[in-house]
């Protein structure tokens, strides 16, 4: 029943579940931010994460080594970034249209790979839950916010991080830069393609990390498409927050709560007819599309392929 919602018991694992299914969504829209604040829009998200959600979830069952398998995940989203930045960088590709065609392929590939390498879904046993010791204790607090695997926590320091790094460091001035006026950035000296390269890798490295952390941190199971559109949500959110690390976290944290929330009604019974219940998260994705994206302000220089004056 739908009162059954508001009890304290349900509220709590609701709170819970929507900070740990934050984690993809994170390492993914943060990777997200770098490029895009340098001026490169990737929609291959989704198709990274895939294939590091294999990569990490093969390895790991393989060698029984979660780290191992989250290291592959990024080496393997570091190459197809590696690979997007070449086309998009090099060969001025339109950066929607091969972001598409990356995320097929990641589509494509992943669903390849599982049926030639593994055939039926498995289960691995993920990243254990960490307490932090006495905030863990704390009644309800603890459980929300303290009683979470390691990824969780990585994902929500990589908001300071990168707050830290866009904002107040010689590195973070050289990619707002090159995503504002890559002209004048290339004047004073910035290697405006170095730093889209970078960008660009590291948040395919990110997306990796972000699937890694769907295979082997919160499901602990690979299966054929299991982002279901994660990765664009996760594109979308870098427009609510306004390409700032700290508004991709309150997104975040919105659509995660969402998501836990339909789950929820889901598990309890409530009378809501399941299919209405799994379009909630993409159904507010469309209304804070509609709502945000003409009241923010992107880089300048977003989507613009750079050519060098000799």
């Amino acid at each position: 029943m739908i009162s059954e919602l508001f009890t304290m018991t349900v509220l709590i694992g609701i709170l819970s579940s929507g900070v740990r299914l934050a984690t993809p969504y994170l390492y993914a829209s943060i990777g997200e931010t770098f490029g895009q604040r340098s001026g490169v829009l990737n929609l291959g998200v989704e198709g990274q994460m895939l294939l590091g959600a294999f990569t990490a979830f093969y390895v790991a069952m393989n060698t029984g080594s979660l780290w191992l398998g989250v290291l592959a995940a990024m080496i393997v989203g570091a190459v197809m970034g590696l690979a997007m930045a070449f086309v998009t960088v090099n060969l001025h590709a339109q950066q929607g249209i091969s972001g598409i065609g990356f995320y097929l392929f990641g589509l494509g590939m992943s669903d390849l790979l599982f049926q030639k390498m593994m055939g039926t879904v498995r289960t691995v046993q993920g990243f254990p839950k960490i307490g932090i010791p006495f905030l863990s204790d704390i009644p309800g607090i603890g459980d929300i916010f303290f009683n979470h695997n390691i990824l969780v926590y990585g994902a929500y320091l990589l908001v300071l991080v990168a707050w830290f790094v866009l904002n107040k460091t010689n590195l973070g001035l050289k990619i707002r830069a090159v995503g504002e006026n890559p002209d004048a950035a290339d004047s004073l000296g910035v290697s405006v393609a170095r730093v889209r390269y970078f960008t660009i890798i590291l948040g395919g490295t990110l997306s990796g990390v972000a699937g890694a952390s769907l295979s082997i941190a919160l499901l602990n199971v690979f299966q054929q498409n299991m982002t279901s559109g994660l990765g664009f949500i996760a594109v979308a959110l870098v427009y609510f927050g306004a390409w700032r690390p700290f508004g991709v976290l309150i997104g975040a944290l919105l659509f995660s709560m969402v998501n836990s929330l339909q789950l929820w009604i889901q598990v309890l019974g409530v009378p809501i007819p399941s299919e209405i219940a799994v379009m909630m998260p993409y159904v507010l994705t469309i209304l804070v599309l509609v709502a945000t994206v003409s009241k923010v302000r992107a880089p300048s220089a977003l989507t613009k392929p750079f050519e060098r004056e000799e």
